[in-house]
Protein backbone atom coordinates (compact mmCIF):
# COMPACT_ATOMS: atom_id res chain seq x y z
CA UNK A 1 0.00 0.00 0.00
CA UNK A 2 1.31 3.61 -1.07
CA UNK A 3 2.61 5.69 1.58
CA UNK A 4 1.77 9.62 1.14
CA UNK A 5 4.68 11.68 2.63
CA UNK A 6 4.19 14.77 0.09
CA UNK A 7 2.11 17.61 -1.20
CA UNK A 8 2.73 15.90 -4.14
CA UNK A 9 1.70 12.66 -3.86
CA UNK A 10 -2.02 14.08 -2.76
CA UNK A 11 -2.32 15.72 -6.14
CA UNK A 12 -5.12 17.87 -3.88
CA UNK A 13 -5.10 21.67 -6.04
CA UNK A 14 -7.54 22.65 -3.17
CA UNK A 15 -8.55 21.56 0.46
CA UNK A 16 -10.56 22.81 3.63
CA UNK A 17 -7.88 21.51 5.68
CA UNK A 18 -5.32 24.15 6.90
CA UNK A 19 -1.10 23.41 5.98
CA UNK A 20 -0.55 22.70 9.78
CA UNK A 21 -2.70 19.44 9.62
CA UNK A 22 -1.85 18.68 5.74
CA UNK A 23 1.93 18.68 7.44
CA UNK A 24 0.55 17.01 10.62
CA UNK A 25 -1.21 14.00 8.37
CA UNK A 26 2.25 13.51 5.75
CA UNK A 27 4.04 13.44 8.80
CA UNK A 28 2.70 10.16 9.77
CA UNK A 29 3.51 8.17 6.79
CA UNK A 30 -0.37 7.40 6.32
CA UNK A 31 -1.93 5.38 2.85
CA UNK A 32 -3.71 6.98 0.24
CA UNK A 33 -6.94 6.18 2.02
CA UNK A 34 -6.82 6.60 5.46
CA UNK A 35 -5.72 10.55 4.32
CA UNK A 36 -8.89 10.36 2.25
CA UNK A 37 -11.17 9.28 5.07
CA UNK A 38 -9.25 12.08 7.32
CA UNK A 39 -10.90 14.56 4.90
CA UNK A 40 -13.87 13.46 4.22
CA UNK A 41 -14.57 13.02 7.80
CA UNK A 42 -13.31 16.45 8.38
CA UNK A 43 -15.38 18.15 5.32
CA UNK A 44 -18.50 16.20 6.70
CA UNK A 45 -18.24 17.63 10.15
CA UNK A 46 -17.40 21.30 8.58
CA UNK A 47 -20.68 20.88 6.73
CA UNK A 48 -22.57 19.46 9.77
CA UNK A 49 -21.69 22.19 11.87
CA UNK A 50 -22.52 24.99 9.36
CA UNK A 51 -23.66 28.02 10.61
CA UNK A 52 -27.71 27.37 9.15
CA UNK A 53 -27.16 24.37 10.67
CA UNK A 54 -25.89 25.05 14.38
CA UNK A 55 -26.60 28.93 14.62
CA UNK A 56 -25.94 28.78 18.64
CA UNK A 57 -23.58 27.01 21.21
CA UNK A 58 -25.87 24.62 22.31
CA UNK A 59 -26.33 23.22 19.09
CA UNK A 60 -22.77 22.91 18.25
CA UNK A 61 -22.83 21.12 21.64
CA UNK A 62 -25.05 18.54 20.33
CA UNK A 63 -23.04 18.10 17.22
CA UNK A 64 -19.55 17.77 19.29
CA UNK A 65 -20.87 15.24 21.23
CA UNK A 66 -22.48 13.31 18.52
CA UNK A 67 -19.04 12.64 17.42
CA UNK A 68 -16.85 12.54 20.20
CA UNK A 69 -19.05 12.03 23.34
CA UNK A 70 -18.07 9.41 25.79
CA UNK A 71 -21.62 7.44 25.25
CA UNK A 72 -21.85 6.74 21.80
CA UNK A 73 -19.77 9.26 19.97
CA UNK A 74 -18.78 8.34 16.42
CA UNK A 75 -15.55 8.88 16.94
CA UNK A 76 -15.27 7.31 20.35
CA UNK A 77 -17.02 4.26 19.24
CA UNK A 78 -14.07 3.97 16.39
CA UNK A 79 -11.49 4.16 18.66
CA UNK A 80 -13.01 1.39 21.44
CA UNK A 81 -13.40 -1.03 18.15
CA UNK A 82 -9.43 -0.52 17.48
CA UNK A 83 -9.28 -3.93 19.55
CA UNK A 84 -11.31 -5.71 17.09
CA UNK A 85 -9.68 -5.35 13.96
CA UNK A 86 -6.05 -7.39 12.65
CA UNK A 87 -3.08 -6.66 14.33
CA UNK A 88 -1.35 -5.33 10.87
CA UNK A 89 -4.20 -2.86 10.20
CA UNK A 90 -4.29 -1.35 13.63
CA UNK A 91 -1.41 0.97 14.20
CA UNK A 92 -2.53 2.87 10.77
CA UNK A 93 -6.29 3.20 12.06
CA UNK A 94 -5.39 4.35 15.24
CA UNK A 95 -2.92 6.44 14.22
CA UNK A 96 -5.61 7.66 11.85
CA UNK A 97 -8.74 8.36 14.34
CA UNK A 98 -6.38 9.86 16.67
CA UNK A 99 -5.48 12.40 14.21
CA UNK A 100 -9.48 12.90 13.14
CA UNK A 101 -9.89 13.21 16.93
CA UNK A 102 -7.07 15.90 17.48
CA UNK A 103 -8.38 17.99 14.42
CA UNK A 104 -12.14 18.00 15.71
CA UNK A 105 -11.32 18.71 19.07
CA UNK A 106 -9.34 21.71 17.90
CA UNK A 107 -12.38 22.80 15.14
CA UNK A 108 -14.73 22.59 17.99
CA UNK A 109 -13.18 24.86 20.29
CA UNK A 110 -12.23 27.07 17.41
CA UNK A 111 -16.38 26.95 16.40
CA UNK A 112 -17.44 27.59 20.20
CA UNK A 113 -15.60 30.72 20.59
CA UNK A 114 -16.56 32.27 17.06
CA UNK A 115 -19.79 31.68 18.57
CA UNK A 116 -19.28 33.04 22.12
CA UNK A 117 -17.37 36.10 20.51
CA UNK A 118 -20.86 36.41 18.40
CA UNK A 119 -23.54 35.92 20.68
CA UNK A 120 -21.44 38.78 23.21
CA UNK A 121 -21.69 40.95 20.54
CA UNK A 122 -25.17 40.21 19.84
CA UNK A 123 -25.77 41.17 23.37
CA UNK A 124 -24.20 43.97 23.80
CA UNK A 125 -26.01 45.49 20.74
CA UNK A 126 -29.03 45.34 22.20
CA UNK A 127 -28.03 45.78 25.94
CA UNK A 128 -25.81 49.22 24.80
CA UNK A 129 -26.58 52.16 26.51
CA UNK A 130 -26.84 56.07 24.25
CA UNK A 131 -25.44 57.88 26.90
CA UNK A 132 -26.86 60.45 24.60
CA UNK A 133 -30.56 60.00 25.45
CA UNK A 134 -32.16 62.06 28.13
CA UNK A 135 -32.59 59.64 31.62
CA UNK A 136 -35.30 58.55 33.41
CA UNK A 137 -36.12 60.38 36.55
CA UNK A 138 -37.38 57.07 38.54
CA UNK A 139 -40.72 57.61 40.32
CA UNK A 140 -39.65 57.69 44.44
CA UNK A 141 -41.86 56.98 47.51
CA UNK A 142 -42.46 59.30 50.16
CA UNK A 143 -43.88 59.29 53.51
CA UNK A 144 -47.67 60.14 53.83
CA UNK A 145 -48.37 62.83 55.61
CA UNK A 146 -49.62 61.88 58.71
CA UNK A 147 -46.57 59.36 59.28
CA UNK A 148 -44.14 62.29 58.24
CA UNK A 149 -45.85 64.31 61.43
CA UNK A 150 -46.20 61.31 63.71
CA UNK A 151 -42.54 60.79 63.60
CA UNK A 152 -42.11 64.44 64.40
CA UNK A 153 -44.04 64.45 67.09
CA UNK A 154 -42.39 61.36 68.89
CA UNK A 155 -39.58 62.77 68.25
CA UNK A 156 -39.96 65.62 69.72
CA UNK A 157 -41.52 64.25 72.73
CA UNK A 158 -38.23 61.63 73.19
CA UNK A 159 -36.27 64.47 72.94
CA UNK A 160 -37.87 65.89 76.16
CA UNK A 161 -37.22 62.52 77.99
CA UNK A 162 -40.47 60.43 76.93
CA UNK A 163 -40.79 56.86 76.23
CA UNK A 164 -43.06 55.17 73.85
CA UNK A 165 -45.60 52.97 74.10
CA UNK A 166 -48.08 50.64 72.41
CA UNK A 167 -51.47 48.62 73.48
CA UNK A 168 -53.98 46.78 71.49
CA UNK A 169 -56.53 48.51 68.98
CA UNK A 170 -59.24 45.80 70.20
CA UNK A 171 -59.51 46.63 74.00
CA UNK A 172 -61.81 45.33 77.10
CA UNK A 173 -64.13 48.79 77.61
CA UNK A 174 -62.54 48.22 81.49
CA UNK A 175 -59.59 49.80 80.47
CA UNK A 176 -60.76 52.07 77.49
CA UNK A 177 -63.58 53.60 79.61
CA UNK A 178 -64.01 52.60 84.09
CA UNK A 179 -60.04 52.52 84.44
CA UNK A 180 -60.10 55.81 83.07
CA UNK A 181 -63.13 56.86 85.65
CA UNK A 182 -65.62 57.39 82.58
CA UNK A 183 -68.95 56.04 84.45
CA UNK A 184 -71.37 53.65 82.04
CA UNK A 185 -73.83 56.77 81.85
CA UNK A 186 -71.16 58.57 79.96
CA UNK A 187 -71.89 59.67 76.25
CA UNK A 188 -68.83 58.32 74.99
CA UNK A 189 -69.90 55.04 76.13
CA UNK A 190 -73.36 55.06 73.54
CA UNK A 191 -73.36 53.13 70.92
CA UNK A 192 -73.52 55.90 68.53
CA UNK A 193 -69.94 57.00 69.54
CA UNK A 194 -68.31 54.07 69.65
CA UNK A 195 -67.42 50.42 67.63
CA UNK A 196 -68.30 48.08 69.99
CA UNK A 197 -67.21 44.14 69.38
CA UNK A 198 -69.07 42.93 72.34
CA UNK A 199 -70.44 44.39 75.78
CA UNK A 200 -66.95 44.13 77.60
CA UNK A 201 -64.79 44.93 74.11
CA UNK A 202 -64.67 47.95 71.76
CA UNK A 203 -62.43 49.66 69.27
CA UNK A 204 -60.29 51.66 71.30
CA UNK A 205 -61.66 55.14 71.41
CA UNK A 206 -58.40 56.82 72.77
CA UNK A 207 -54.71 56.11 73.36
CA UNK A 208 -55.43 56.25 76.86
CA UNK A 209 -55.68 52.95 78.11
CA UNK A 210 -51.91 52.13 77.01
CA UNK A 211 -51.54 54.48 80.01
CA UNK A 212 -53.53 51.88 82.32
CA UNK A 213 -51.33 49.15 81.24
CA UNK A 214 -48.31 50.41 81.82
CA UNK A 215 -49.10 51.77 84.81
CA UNK A 216 -50.28 48.32 85.95
CA UNK A 217 -46.95 47.26 85.37
CA UNK A 218 -44.53 49.42 86.23
CA UNK A 219 -44.12 51.74 89.05
CA UNK A 220 -43.10 55.67 89.14
CA UNK A 221 -41.52 57.91 87.71
CA UNK A 222 -43.08 57.21 84.19
CA UNK A 223 -42.76 59.58 81.60
CA UNK A 224 -44.43 57.59 78.49
CA UNK A 225 -46.32 58.57 75.31
CA UNK A 226 -48.56 56.27 73.51
CA UNK A 227 -49.05 56.68 69.54
CA UNK A 228 -51.59 54.34 67.84
CA UNK A 229 -54.50 54.28 65.93
CA UNK A 230 -58.08 54.71 67.56
CA UNK A 231 -62.08 54.47 66.22
CA UNK A 232 -64.94 56.49 66.73
CA UNK A 233 -68.07 56.17 65.02
CA UNK A 234 -67.80 60.02 63.19
CA UNK A 235 -67.46 61.06 60.03
CA UNK A 236 -66.93 64.21 58.08
CA UNK A 237 -64.61 66.51 56.18
CA UNK A 238 -63.05 67.21 59.65
CA UNK A 239 -63.47 63.73 61.12
CA UNK A 240 -62.73 59.98 59.95
CA UNK A 241 -64.04 56.94 61.65
CA UNK A 242 -59.68 55.89 62.00
CA UNK A 243 -57.57 58.60 62.89
CA UNK A 244 -54.43 59.06 65.11
CA UNK A 245 -53.90 59.75 68.48
CA UNK A 246 -50.75 60.80 70.74
CA UNK A 247 -51.27 61.13 74.36
CA UNK A 248 -48.77 61.21 76.75
CA UNK A 249 -48.61 60.62 80.46
CA UNK A 250 -46.02 61.73 83.43
CA UNK A 251 -46.30 60.03 87.05
CA UNK A 252 -43.83 61.32 89.72
CA UNK A 253 -44.41 62.30 93.01
CA UNK A 254 -43.44 65.76 92.54
CA UNK A 255 -45.19 66.53 89.48
CA UNK A 256 -46.98 70.27 88.91
CA UNK A 257 -49.51 72.02 85.81
CA UNK A 258 -46.51 74.57 85.43
CA UNK A 259 -44.86 71.37 84.54
CA UNK A 260 -47.49 69.89 82.30
CA UNK A 261 -47.63 73.78 80.55
CA UNK A 262 -43.57 73.95 80.37
CA UNK A 263 -43.63 70.04 78.05
CA UNK A 264 -46.78 71.39 76.32
CA UNK A 265 -45.16 74.92 74.93
CA UNK A 266 -41.92 73.09 74.41
CA UNK A 267 -43.92 70.76 72.05
CA UNK A 268 -45.98 73.63 69.74
CA UNK A 269 -42.35 75.42 69.60
CA UNK A 270 -41.16 72.55 68.50
CA UNK A 271 -43.86 71.67 66.34
CA UNK A 272 -44.93 75.19 64.55
CA UNK A 273 -42.05 77.52 65.55
CA UNK A 274 -41.04 79.83 68.51
CA UNK A 275 -43.33 82.63 67.55
CA UNK A 276 -46.28 80.31 68.04
CA UNK A 277 -48.59 82.18 70.33
CA UNK A 278 -50.37 79.40 72.43
CA UNK A 279 -52.83 79.49 75.60
CA UNK A 280 -54.49 77.05 77.69
CA UNK A 281 -58.01 77.22 78.99
CA UNK A 282 -60.05 75.35 80.97
CA UNK A 283 -61.84 72.80 80.47
CA UNK A 284 -63.28 68.75 82.00
CA UNK A 285 -62.31 65.32 80.90
CA UNK A 286 -63.37 62.87 83.26
CA UNK A 287 -59.54 60.99 84.20
CA UNK A 288 -58.00 64.61 84.71
CA UNK A 289 -58.82 66.90 87.36
CA UNK A 290 -57.97 70.19 86.65
CA UNK A 291 -58.01 70.20 82.93
CA UNK A 292 -57.73 72.31 80.28
CA UNK A 293 -57.52 72.77 76.59
CA UNK A 294 -54.80 73.67 74.66
CA UNK A 295 -55.11 76.51 71.96
CA UNK A 296 -52.36 78.15 69.40
CA UNK A 297 -52.48 80.94 67.43
CA UNK A 298 -54.66 80.33 63.86
CA UNK A 299 -51.63 79.66 61.65
CA UNK A 300 -54.30 80.53 58.26
CA UNK A 301 -55.13 83.73 59.49
CA UNK A 302 -52.31 84.63 61.71
CA UNK A 303 -54.71 85.29 64.84
CA UNK A 304 -56.56 87.71 62.39
CA UNK A 305 -59.82 86.02 62.73
CA UNK A 306 -61.28 83.27 59.28
CA UNK A 307 -63.30 80.63 58.77
CA UNK A 308 -60.84 77.76 59.92
CA UNK A 309 -60.66 79.36 63.83
CA UNK A 310 -63.94 80.94 63.62
CA UNK A 311 -63.26 84.37 63.56
CA UNK A 312 -61.39 84.12 67.02
CA UNK A 313 -57.71 83.40 66.04
CA UNK A 314 -57.15 80.48 68.28
CA UNK A 315 -56.95 76.99 67.15
CA UNK A 316 -57.59 74.26 69.56
CA UNK A 317 -54.99 71.71 69.23
CA UNK A 318 -54.67 69.36 72.37
CA UNK A 319 -56.16 67.98 75.76
CA UNK A 320 -54.56 68.20 79.26
CA UNK A 321 -54.80 67.56 83.17
CA UNK A 322 -53.36 66.89 85.83
CA UNK A 323 -54.53 62.85 86.73
CA UNK A 324 -57.66 62.09 88.10
CA UNK A 325 -56.68 60.15 91.75
CA UNK A 326 -59.57 57.81 91.23
CA UNK A 327 -57.69 56.94 88.13
CA UNK A 328 -54.38 56.19 90.35
CA UNK A 329 -56.49 53.96 92.39
CA UNK A 330 -57.31 51.66 89.71
CA UNK A 331 -53.98 50.92 89.07
CA UNK A 332 -52.65 50.95 92.11
CA UNK A 333 -50.58 53.77 92.88
CA UNK A 334 -51.28 55.98 96.01
CA UNK A 335 -52.89 59.21 94.99
CA UNK A 336 -51.76 60.83 98.23
CA UNK A 337 -47.78 60.19 97.10
CA UNK A 338 -48.13 60.53 93.23
CA UNK A 339 -48.98 62.88 91.10
CA UNK A 340 -49.19 63.13 87.49
CA UNK A 341 -50.26 65.25 84.39
CA UNK A 342 -51.56 63.32 80.91
CA UNK A 343 -52.36 65.20 77.38
CA UNK A 344 -53.85 63.85 74.36
CA UNK A 345 -53.77 64.92 70.68
CA UNK A 346 -54.89 64.25 67.30
CA UNK A 347 -52.31 63.62 64.78
CA UNK A 348 -54.53 64.31 61.61
CA UNK A 349 -55.66 67.89 63.15
CA UNK A 350 -52.00 68.78 63.44
CA UNK A 351 -51.28 67.63 60.31
CA UNK A 352 -53.90 69.87 58.53
CA UNK A 353 -53.02 72.54 60.99
CA UNK A 354 -49.34 72.70 59.73
CA UNK A 355 -50.04 72.19 56.34
CA UNK A 356 -53.44 74.00 55.56
CA UNK A 357 -55.65 70.84 54.76
CA UNK A 358 -59.20 71.32 55.33
CA UNK A 359 -60.75 67.77 54.75
CA UNK A 360 -59.66 65.08 56.32
CA UNK A 361 -60.86 63.04 53.94
CA UNK A 362 -57.72 63.98 51.85
CA UNK A 363 -55.40 61.72 53.97
CA UNK A 364 -57.24 58.67 53.02
CA UNK A 365 -58.09 58.48 49.08
CA UNK A 366 -54.24 57.74 48.11
CA UNK A 367 -54.77 60.24 45.72
CA UNK A 368 -51.01 60.79 44.47
CA UNK A 369 -51.77 64.51 43.13
CA UNK A 370 -52.35 65.65 46.83
CA UNK A 371 -49.60 62.92 48.48
CA UNK A 372 -46.81 64.05 45.95
CA UNK A 373 -46.91 67.64 47.76
CA UNK A 374 -45.02 66.38 50.48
Amino acid sequence: METITTKEQLGWREDNLSEEQIERILSEGLSREQIEYIRNMMIEVKVNIGKHLCPTIADLEDVRLFYLGRNGGKITSQLRELGKLPPEKRSEAGKTINIIKEFLIALFLDEHNKRASNEQKERLLHEKIDVTMPGFIPIVGKKHPITHVLGQIVNIFMSLGFEVEEGPEVEYSHYNFDALNIPHDHPARDMHDTFYISDAIVLRTHTSPVQIRVMREKKPPLRIIAPGRVYRRDADVSHSPMFHQVEGLLVDEKTTFGELKAVLEAFLVAMFGKDTPVRFRPSFFPFTEPSCEVDIGCVICNRKGCGVCKQTGWLEVLGAGMVDPEVFKWVGYDPEKYIGFAFGLGVERLTMLKYGIDNIRLFFENDLRFLRQF
